[in-house]
C-alpha cells in the first residue's frame, strides 16, 4: 500500500504536445509584432497631430495677420478718402465680394460686393431707364433717386436730365417689342446711367444713384401720373405679357386705372381678383425692403440708415429704429427687415455687416450680431421665435440664436448669398445664389438636402426665395426674368445618402420683363406675388403658372413685395422711387370661400356675399362698417344684383 502511495508521488506530468507550444509561440510572436505596428502607427498619428497643430496656429497666425493688416489697409482707404473728399475729389470705387455672373442674353446683373458695391448696385444704377419696351421716367421731380438733380463732385460727367414726360399716356410713344409665342422679345437691355460709378459716396443710395436729402417741400408735392408701358393692340396671344395690351382698348372690367397707378386683369382667364391702394408711405430714400408682421397690423420698411414701421390701417408711422451710434459717415442702408413672431422685436440687415435685433416697445436694440463680412441682404425669423437665419455677400449662410446671443451656424456656398427663407416647421433653411442655384439645408444637421438647379433651373442669379405654407413646395424668383415653382425632396422624406439631389422644377412663370427682385405666396397658397425691375407686381396661379393681373404702382423697381400674414388680402411693395405702399387684393369671385372678400379697416368686420348662382363679379367693398356700396353680376348665369351679408365676430348679423 504505502509502496504504491510512494510510486504514485514519484510520477512526474505527462510530457506537453510540441505542436500546441509551437502555435503559442507563432501568436506571442504575432502579438508581438502587432505590438510594435501599432506603437509605430501611434508614433505616426501623434506627429501628424504635431504637424497639423503647427499647420492650424500658421493658419491662425496668417488670418490674425490679415485680419491686422486689412484693418490698417482700410483705415488707410478712408483717410485717403477724406483726403480727396475735403480736397473736392470724386470718390473712389471700391468694389469686392463674389463674382458676378452675366447670363448669355443679359444685362450684367447687380454686384454683390463689399460696403457699398451691393446687392441693388445694378438695379438702382439705371433708375432712369424702364425695363425693355418701357417709356422714359416722368419729370425728374417725380423720379426715384437717380433722377434728382444735384450738384456733381469735380471730375464726374453729368449726363442730360430725361425728357420731361407729359400728362399719363397709356398707349406710350414707343413702338412696341415684337411678340413671339405670345412673349415679348425682350431685346437688348438698356444702358447705364451716365456718371454712375460703383462706390456710393456720401448722399448715394444703393449701387451709386444719387439720393439728395428730401425737405419738406418735396413731402408736399404730389406724386405725379406713372407712365404706362408701351403696349400691343393684339390680345389673341398675349399670354402672361399683359404690357403688350393696348390699356385704352381694354374694356373696363379687365383694367383699373388711377391718378398714379393702374391694373390690367389678364382676358384670356376669368377675373377673380380686384386691387385697391390703401396708403402711400413715402421716405427720404430708397426702400430696399418691406415686412408684415405676423398679426397683420404693422408693416416695417428698411431704408438709409432707419427701419420704420406703420400702422396698416391708419397709415400712420408708429416708430423709427435707428442707430445713432452707427458710424455717421455715408450712408447705411437697411437691405432686410423681419418681425418675430410675437411682433415684440425686429430685426434689421444693414450695409455694416450687422445684424440688429430692436426691442419694438423702448426702441433700444436687444441683440447685435456680428460675425458676417460683407452686407447682409436677407434675414428671416423662425417660427420658434429665437432663430434668425442671414443671407450676406460674404457667400455664407448663418443661424443666429436670440435668446443666448449665441451663433449657432454657419453655412458656406461658392457665391454671394442674395436671399434666405426658412420653412414653416422650422427644419430647412433655403438660400439663393448669384450662381444661379437655390440651396436647402437641415437646420438640425447643417447638411444640404437640396440643391436646385439643372437644365430646367434658372439661368442667372437667383434673387428671392419663399417658401409655400406646405413647406413642400418652394418658389424663386431670378434675374432670368423668371419665377419658377419648385417641389421640394426632403420634406417629402426623401432624404439623400450620398449628397444633395435636385427638387423637381413643376413650374415656369414667364411674363416680366426684366430682373424679377422679390417673391413671395399669399398665406393660404392661392397666388404668388412678384416684384421686378419693370416697376411691375403680378399676380400668379401657382397652379396653371397663368398671371391673374399686373399691378403698375411705382415709377421705379419694385425692390421688394410682401403680402400680409393675417386675413384681409393686403400686402405692400416697396420700390427705388422712396415709396411703399400698401394695398388689398380682393376676391371679386370664383371658387374662393365668399368670406376671403376682405375686413373693413377700422374694426376688422368682414363681409360674406349672398349669392346663389354664379356671379361674374362683385368688389365694392366699403372703406368703413357701414355696410354695401353695391354688387353686380357681369354676364354671368344669374341677372340680378344680390345683397350682402355681415359679419362681426363670426357670426352673421
Amino acid at each position: 500500500m504505502s509502496g504504491m502511495y510512494n510510486a504514485h508521488r514519484g510520477m512526474g506530468p505527462a510530457p506537453g504536445n510540441p505542436r500546441l507550444n509551437e502555435l503559442l509561440d507563432q501568436v506571442r510572436a504575432e502579438f508581438e509584432t502587432q505590438a510594435r505596428a501599432s506603437g509605430e502607427y501611434e508614433h505616426s498619428i501623434g506627429q501628424q497631430l504635431q504637424e497639423m497643430q503647427m499647420v492650424r496656429e500658421k493658419v491662425y497666425q496668417m488670418e490674425q495677420t490679415h485680419m491686422a493688416l486689412k484693418q490698417k489697409y482700410d483705415e488707410e482707404i478712408a483717410r485717403l478718402h477724406r483726403e480727396l473728399e475735403a480736397r473736392g475729389g470724386p470718390s473712389v470705387s471700391r468694389t469686392g465680394g463674389p463674382p458676378q455672373h452675366v447670363g448669355p442674353t443679359q444685362a450684367p446683373p447687380p454686384s454683390i460686393g463689399h460696403g457699398p458695391s451691393n446687392l441693388f448696385g445694378g438695379i438702382m444704377a439705371g433708375q432712369g431707364q424702364s425695363g425693355p419696351g418701357l417709356p422714359p421716367q416722368p419729370t425728374p421731380q417725380d423720379q426715384g433717386p437717380p433722377q434728382h438733380q444735384m450738384p456733381q463732385p469735380p471730375g464726374l460727367q453729368q449726363g442730360p436730365p430725361p425728357p420731361a414726360q407729359g400728362p399719363f399716356q397709356p398707349t406710350g410713344q414707343y413702338g412696341p417689342p415684337p411678340v413671339q409665342n405670345g412673349y415679348p422679345s425682350q431685346g437688348p437691355p438698356p444702358p447705364a446711367s451716365p456718371g454712375t460709378i460703383a462706390k456710393r459716396g456720401p448722399g448715394r443710395g444703393p449701387g451709386a444713384p444719387a439720393t439728395p436729402n428730401i425737405g419738406p417741400q418735396h413731402h408736399e408735392q404730389r406724386p405725379g401720373p406713372i407712365p404706362g408701358p408701351s403696349y400691343n393692340s393684339h390680345v389673341a396671344n398675349v399670354g402672361n405679357a399683359l404690357a403688350e395690351l393696348d390699356l385704352e382698348r381694354l374694356p373696363d372690367h379687365q383694367k383699373k386705372v388711377e391718378s398714379d397707378w393702374f391694373a390690367i386683369f389678364n382676358p384670356q382667364i376669368p377675373r377673380v381678383l380686384d386691387v385697391d391702394l390703401l396708403h402711400t408711405l413715402q421716405h427720404e430714400s430708397v426702400v430696399c425692403c418691406v415686412r408684415f408682421s405676423h398679426d397683420g397690423k404693422y408693416v416695417a420698411t428698411g431704408c438709409n440708415r432707419s427701419a420704420q414701421i406703420f400702422d396698416v390701417h391708419t397709415g400712420q408711422k408708429v416708430c423709427v429704429l435707428q442707430d445713432d451710434s452707427a458710424d455717421a459717415a455715408g450712408d447705411l442702408y437697411i437691405r432686410s427687415v423681419c418681425f418675430s413672431p410675437d411682433g415684440k422685436y425686429l430685426a434689421t440687415g444693414a450695409e455694416d455687416k450687422l445684424i440688429r435685433v430692436w426691442d419694438i416697445a423702448s426702441r433700444k436694440i436687444r441683440n447685435t450680431f456680428a460675425g458676417h463680412e460683407q452686407d447682409i441682404y436677407s434675414l428671416d425669423f423662425a417660427k420658434d421665435g429665437r432663430t434668425i437665419a442671414s443671407g450676406s455677400g460674404d457667400r455664407t449662410v448663418r443661424l443666429w440664436d436670440i435668446e443666448t446671443g449665441n451663433h449657432l451656424m454657419s453655412l458656406s456656398i461658392e457665391d454671394g448669398v442674395t436671399t434666405v427663407a426658412i420653412s414653416p416647421d422650422t427644419r430647412y433653411v433655403a438660400a439663393g445664389s448669384l450662381d444661379k442655384s437655390v440651396r436647402v439645408w437641415d437646420i438640425a444637421t447643417g447638411y444640404l438636402v437640396e440643391r436646385l438647379e439643372g437644365p430646367d433651373g434658372h439661368k442667372d442669379s437667383v434673387y428671392s426665395v419663399a417658401f409655400a405654407p406646405n413647406g413642400k413646395d418652394l418658389v424663386s424668383g431670378s434675374l432670368d426674368r423668371t419665377i419658377k415653382m419648385w417641389e421640394l425632396m426632403a420634406p417629402r422624406g426623401g432624404h439623400p445618402n450620398t449628397g444633395p439631389k435636385g427638387g423637381r422644377c413643376i413650374k415656369t412663370y414667364e411674363g416680366h420683363k426684366d430682373f424679377v427682385l422679390s417673391v413671395a405666396l399669399t398665406p393660404d397658397g392661392a397666388w404668388v406675388l412678384s416684384g421686378s425691375k419693370d416697376r411691375g407686381v403680378q399676380f400668379w396661379d401657382p397652379r396653371t403658372g397663368t398671371t391673374q393681373l399686373m399691378l403698375q404702382g411705382h415709377k421705379n423697381s419694385v425692390i421688394s413685395v410682401a403680402p400680409s400674414p393675417a386675413p384681409g388680402g393686403y400686402f405692400a411693395t416697396g420700390s427705388g422711387d422712396m415709396r411703399a405702399r400698401i394695398w388689398q387684393q380682393i376676391v371679386v369671385h370664383g371658387e374662393e370661400a365668399a368670406n376671403k372678400v376682405g375686413r373693413a379697416l377700422d374694426d376688422g368686420e368682414k363681409y360674406d356675399a349672398m349669392y346663389g348662382q354664379w356671379v361674374e363679379i362683385f368688389y365694392f367693398l366699403s372703406r368703413s362698417t357701414k355696410g354695401l356700396l353695391g354688387a353686380g353680376s357681369g354676364g354671368g348665369k344669374s341677372s340680378s344684383v344680390r345683397w350682402w351679408g355681415r359679419w362681426k365676430d363670426d357670426k352673421r348679423v
